[in-house]
């Protein structure tokens, strides 16, 4: 059993007619082996090109526990959503109590109008009888003296 290698390193020459054409010279890598960062090697690709790549799988950060605010969160949306569901069946049920409820708001307001009107074309009382006017005069002496005065109806 012989051994032959899938990916050869370096290709075979190609052929144009009698001419042999070599694949050109490949420049070595011009990175200092030091400034490669971890897990990155040079890898001959399978038509000849040498490049970097990454060989090792890069390491997953760890895994952070889940907030407690974000539980909460995800605890309390089916309850809103129920509070919802539950006040939108609600006012379902409620609307036509609402409805009655509105129109008589409405005919409350027109009676209050109607009032007002009704008090504004009220006809005022005649001013042709006389008024009454009283004066009145007040005397007294010292300070502890006994007042006297008269009144005067016109």
């Amino acid at each position: 059993m012989t051994y032959e290698p899938t990916h050869p390193t370096t290709p075979a020459p190609l052929r144009y007619g009698d001419a042999i054409l070599y694949p050109p010279v490949l420049p070595e890598p011009r990175m200092v082996p030091a400034e490669i960062p971890p897990g990155v090697q040079y890898v001959t690709l399978p038509d000849g090109t040498r490049t970097l790549a990454y060989t090792a799988q890069p390491e997953t950060p760890p895994v952070r526990p889940i907030p407690a605010w974000a539980k909460t969160t995800a605890l309390l949306a089916p309850t809103v959503g129920g509070g919802i569901a539950a006040a939108s069946a609600g006012l379902a049920y409620a609307a036509p109590g609402l409805i009655a409820l509105t129109e008589a708001l409405w005919a409350t307001v027109a009676l209050i109008a109607a009032g007002a009107v009704v008090a504004l074309a009220r006809p005022r009382r005649s001013t042709a009888r006389p008024t009454t006017h009283i004066t009145q005069h007040v005397t007294a002496t010292g300070l502890f003296g006994r007042a006297n005065g008269t009144i005067n109806h016109r």
